[in-house]
């Protein structure tokens, strides 16, 4: 992928690069916190023209600083999902609110929310009701557990979607707590699916003109990404049952976990047993089988393994069982992983002017495309920045937007603060003032 070195991106930079795959598509995104917002934002990447509708007060996710990183207008956990949109800050509640929305959807091509169930028909921005507007709209509706059924009006909350995917007793030591991910898992794997759902239902819109309803939930995509471990377990009647040393994973056989060394991990995967053993001077491993011993002695194997390793640092080991071709890699912190010369030499990380926020360095872009790279076209926008903008491009004359900004059916930001610079300016911390959230289903 072609882009400018990261010291000259701005999220104002005028628009000069390829257009993206999805250039001339209009997405409205009308979710919140973070598995919608993360879909949307993937199709932002890809050149999408997508317009965040939030509250005149600002989406959910404004007020709730994942880790306590305030900003100085956006904090964090926005701005990293919100990048590549327009912001258009309306109250549905209000029916010339609501009006803006509907002219807006005339002449989009995705509709995307994760409210909970009943509040898009309450809303009157339902899949029926926007189809009647839009024939050739796709419309996708996020949820936690599905859009009906039993567990229709529970929370689809990341943590207790992971609690209930099964996923937490696979790994480590039986008798052990269950350990959740140390990644919003649930969220993301959601987001991910949603974006291959819009794909797909614009491939099929292209070949048939039609729209359609893409509904996408938590728990099935959470449970369909397991689809090799519960295959093992409905079709090879393999129990899910971990035994006394942690292992990774409870239908890998033995090497495979983490090791303490003298002085930090490695992770070791699958490595041979019998040049393991010669490797790290451990001769009961002469003349077992990989895959018999593997599966059969795997606490042995796990704790005879780490007590060799324990006797020298994880550098040593990462030399000899490397250089020997073993599946041996390092245990890595945040900080480790961002300094990494593969992470570096990939561009994993973009770095750019934020127009309220200043310098910031957030993941890029998963994958690379030869002649339509995804990239950057502008920051997180504030609260209703575009909201004149938009509207304008809509065909809403001045006396009209006036009127929607003076009542409160919509809303647009003050004069915008001065930018921080780059070498750190004081943190105005925005408070935190939501405490759950209020009209979605998925968070």
């Amino acid at each position: 992928m072609t882009a400018a070195p990261p010291d000259t991106l701005t999220d104002a930079a005028p628009d000069t690069g390829p257009a993206g795959i999805l250039t001339g598509y209009t997405v409205i995104d009308c979710s919140i916190a973070m598995a919608g917002p993360f879909a949307a934002q993937r199709l932002g990447d890809l050149g999408a023209d997508v317009i965040k509708i939030e509250p005149t007060t600002g989406e959910w996710q404004r007020h709730a600083a994942a880790g306590g990183a305030n900003g100085t207008e956006i904090n964090v956990s926005f701005l990293s999902l919100n990048r590549n949109k327009r912001s258009v800050a309306v109250d549905l509640k209000n029916p010339d609110g609501k009006a803006a929305l509907i002219e807006l959807v005339r002449t989009a091509d995705v509709f995307l929310q994760n409210y909970r169930p009943g509040v898009a028909s309450r809303l009157g921005v339902d899949y029926e009701s926007l189809r009647a507007i839009n024939p050739g709209l796709v419309y996708v509706s996020i949820s936690g557990y599905g859009e009906d059924g039993p567990y229709r009006d529970r929370p689809g909350q990341d943590l207790l979607v992971q609690a209930m995917s099964g996923a937490m007793l696979s790994a480590g030591r039986d008798g052990d707590d269950p350990a959740p991910a140390g990644q919003y898992l649930a969220d993301a794997i959601t987001a991910s699916t949603a974006f291959e759902g819009v794909l797909a239902a614009l491939l099929h819109r292209e070949r048939t003109g039609e729209g359609q309803l893409v509904t996408v939930n938590m728990l099935d995509a959470l449970t369909t990404l397991q689809m090799q471990e519960l295959s093992v377990f409905t079709v090879g009647k393999k129990p899910q049952q971990r035994s006394a040393e942690p292992h990774a994973h409870v239908y890998i056989r033995a090497p495979y976990g983490v090791f303490r060394t003298s002085d930090g991990f490695i992770a070791l995967a699958f490595a041979d047993l019998g040049e393991l053993g010669r490797l790290i001077d451990e001769p009961r491993f002469a003349g077992w089988k990989s895959e018999v011993e593997g599966w059969s002695r795997r606490d042995e194997i796990y704790a005879w393994t780490e007590a060799k390793l324990r006797g020298r640092p994880a550098a040593h080991w990462l030399e000899v069982l490397g250089a020997a071709g073993m599946w041996v890699g390092p245990v890595y912190g945040y900080q480790d992983l961002v300094d990494d010369p593969q992470i570096a030499h990939n561009g994993t990380f973009i770095e750019y002017e934020h127009h309220t926020e200043g310098r910031v360095k957030t993941p890029g872009f998963p994958y690379r495309f030869a002649k339509t790279p995804a990239r950057l076209y502008r920051g997180a926008p504030r609260v209703g920045e575009h909201t004149r903008e938009v509207l304008a491009a809509a065909g809403f004359d001045e006396e009209r937007i006036t009127r929607l900004l003076a009542s409160g059916a919509a809303a647009e930001p003050p004069p915008s603060p001065a930018v921080p610079t780059s070498s750190g300016a004081p943190d105005s911390g925005r408070a935190a003032t939501a405490a759950s959230v209020p009209e979605a289903a998925s968070a």
